[in-house]
Order: C-alpha cells, then sequence, then structure tokens
C-alpha cells in the first residue's frame, strides 16, 4: 500500500489523488499508477475541476483512473492472479478492467 500512496502523490488532480500497485503472487511489483491524463495530453492543459459549463470543461470525461493507468503500465504478460493495491475503493469500470484482466485480490485504503 506504501508504493499505491507514493504513485497517488504524482497526480495533478488538486481534489483526489489515487495512486495503485499490482503485485504478483511473489509480492513483487509488476505495475503502478495514478489518476492523471492520458499519454500526450499535458496535465497544464487540460481541465482539473469538478464543476463546469459543460461536461468538457470538467476532468471527469478525461482522466485515466490509478487502476487502469497500472493495467495498462503492466511490465507482466499476465496479470493473472495478482494483488491491487489503491488507495480508493475502484469505481464500477475499474472494476470491470481489474476483472477482465485477471486480478483476484483488492486492497483498497479508503
Amino acid at each position: 500500500m506504501g508504493i499505491a500512496l507514493l504513485s497517488a502523490e504524482r497526480s495533478k488532480d488538486n481534489n483526489t489523488q489515487v495512486g495503485a500497485c499490482i503485485v504478483n503472487q511473489e509480492h513483487k511489483i509488476v505495475a503502478v499508477g495514478y489518476n492523471g491524463m492520458p499519454t500526450g495530453c499535458r496535465d497544464d492543459e487540460m481541465p482539473w475541476e469538478r464543476e463546469g459549463e459543460t461536461s468538457l470543461d470538467t476532468k471527469y470525461p478525461f482522466v485515466c483512473h490509478a487502476e487502469l493507468n497500472a493495467i495498462l503500465n503492466s511490465n507482466s504478460a499476465s496479470l493473472s492472479g495478482c494483488t491491487l493495491y489503491v488507495t480508493l475503493f475502484p469505481c464500477n469500470e475499474c472494476a470491470k478492467a481489474i476483472i477482465q484482466s485477471g486480478i483476484k485480490k483488492i486492497v483498497y485504503s479508503s
């Protein structure tokens, strides 16, 4: 969980910083992630607000969640049987990606 907490500090989100760490059955780290903008999008040019004139003026249509980033950043061919440590309870979309990736256990701090 310490690595997930450390990863969360990389997020540019002023309201909710989330970090994730995936470990294999030997408890070796195979991936980390944090909530942020997609690769190639400049954090300082994207909206980070929770509310706006339209939904495109908020962070919600753009931000990639920590769990999904960790899954996509994996250095392992398979995440089957792995454990995910995450600082915030996963949303339903991330839960589906976690299940589909084969992760078998989730540990969250809040």
